[in-house]
């Protein structure tokens, strides 16, 4: 039995062209979460850690791929300082972490506009946020400090 990925929840098996389940809501099928869980109790266990509301979750039953699916590319970020990624030891998995806590961006959005907030909004927001420290760390490196303060921003 060859396996496609582990259950989000119990960390078992999912076969490849086996039974999983996925969370309806599209937060937990966005590219950063991709939630897969081997059982509805899996699935319904992660309901009250993501706070869905019971009226608006629910269980789609689906079928893993039969074939294993190609690696996603690896994404390659180059700084702007030369040598900082032979010094740091190249990438590392930061590169490709959310650097923003969801559940606050969500709430904010919504008490301030009643708004909801789509999943892709979180990686946007990474960027911009990798973009102004990367600057920053280049104003602390040209006056000679190895330590970021607010004044680099």
């Amino acid at each position: 039995m060859e396996i496609w990925r582990k259950c989000s929840s119990c960390k078992k098996d999912i076969p490849l062209g086996g039974r999983y389940y996925a969370c309806s809501v599209s937060t937990c099928q966005s590219k950063v979460t991709n939630y897969a869980f081997c059982s509805v109790g899996c699935w319904d266990a992660h309901v009250p850690v993501e706070r869905h509301r019971p009226d608006s979750a629910g269980a789609l039953e689906r079928t893993a791929p039969r074939t294993p699916e190609a690696p996603a590319p690896v994404k390659r970020i180059i700084t702007s300082a030369p040598g900082a990624a032979a010094a740091s030891g190249g990438s590392t998995s930061v590169d490709e972490e959310v650097l923003v806590v969801v559940s606050k961006v969500r709430k904010y959005v919504s008490e301030r506009s009643g708004m909801n907030t789509s999943a892709s909004v979180y990686d946007v927001l990474t960027d911009k946020i990798k973009g102004l420290c990367d600057r920053a760390i280049d104003q602390a490196r040209a006056d000679g400090r190895k330590t970021l303060m607010d004044r680099d921003f």
